[in-house]
């Protein structure tokens, strides 16, 4: 097996492409171990509906990254305390869904520096007693396969619950939803004498225990080229980088929302496909001049996003429409 170094890439979108690169490009004649941490970030599943899974006001206040990966399961909250691992080999035909066969090097190294009770529990899910530390899924293209998770060492545990806590406006999709757990750091399962490493230091003694060396240079590992980057980069930007991937690609879905405002009560209806507006309905009992109609015409098609309906609310006559109410106060009700 190879070890490849990310050589401290902490952008997830980054890393999830570097993934992808080594998946579907790098044909090495053994396995592949990847290690990578990132900046604060959700990380949502192939066939989930963004919206659906963030807490929207808190990732954007708190400038938190949204990357939709390439493997299906739930959405997973990331930070400088967490960091994941990722075995990429040939599909044998036997391995995939087969977590326990991945996991079993990673439970073994955490039993040897005292976290005793870890255990793959369910299909996928690495836990201590009740507390999941770990999610973990798996993607399979063209004869190669991937099997990764996190590992919850030292995280922000209120951040998880916070960013992973969606608003309570009603939402109709099709697509997959993440079960909530309980979950756990393991730093304070760990010996004594583990208790003061960083995650970087964690993660490195994990490496060792993988490969069965006692140092770094003993590690077998491959040494990314220029161009290995250079297509890591053309990567991201086709997918893990942009709007359209990350959001774009969710489910069709629809949202309902209501408010009442000192002009009156206003509801709404949205249909959204392919991350565009197809289909917007506005009700309510205040008093404005000319049709409403004008105004749900005018977002068809509209990007699903804070700054474009913004953008487009700011085009209209609001208070023409909806009375002494502001485009501001409006996204509310829209986004």
């Amino acid at each position: 097996m190879y070890f490849v170094d990310n050589q401290g890439q902490l952008d997830p979108s980054v890393n999830i492409a570097l993934e992808t690169f080594l998946l579907k490009e790098k044909i090495l004649d053994e396995p592949i171990l990847l290690f990578y941490i990132n900046e604060p970030s959700i990380i949502i599943g192939r066939n989930q509906n963004t919206i659906e899974e963030i807490n929207a006001d808190y990732v954007e206040a708190n400038k938190i990254h949204i990357v939709r990966r390439m493997s299906g399961g739930g959405a997973v909250y990331h930070d400088l305390g967490n960091f994941s691992f990722c075995f990429i080999t040939k599909d044998d035909g036997d391995s995939f869904r087969d977590f326990g066969k991945f996991t079993k090097p990673v439970i073994s190294f955490l039993h040897s520096v005292g976290v005793k009770e870890a255990e793959l529990k369910g299909r996928n899910d690495l836990v201590i007693g009740e507390k999941k530390f770990s999610g973990n899924a798996m993607y399979a293209t063209n004869g190669r396969m991937t099997a990764h998770g996190t590992i919850l060492f030292d995280s922000d545990l209120d951040a998880v619950t916070s960013a992973l806590k969606p608003r309570k406006e009603k939402i109709e999709s099709k697509g997959i939803k993440s079960i909530r757990s309980r979950v756990t750091n393991i730093k304070p399962f760990v010996d004594e004498a583990y208790q003061n490493l960083t995650t970087e230091q964690f993660r490195d003694l994990m490496l060792l225990s993988i490969f069965d060396v006692e140092t770094r240079e003993e590690v077998k590992e491959y040494h990314l080229t220029d161009e290995d980057w250079k297509r890591v980069y053309e990567i991201r930007e086709e997918y893990f980088g942009n709007w359209d991937w990350n959001y774009g690609k969710s489910p069709k879905f629809e949202i309902q929302k209501h408010h009442r405002f000192p002009i009156g009560s206003i509801e709404v209806r949205l249909n959204v496909e392919e991350g565009h507006i197809q289909q917007l309905k506005i009700f309510g009992d205040f008093f404005g001049l000319g049709e409403i109609k004008d105004v749900e015409d005018a977002f068809i098609g509209v990007k699903y996003a804070k700054e474009d309906i913004l953008a487009k609310l700011k085009e209209l006559d609001i208070k023409k429409y909806f009375g002494n109410v502001t485009a501001e106060e409006l996204l509310e009700e829209l986004y």
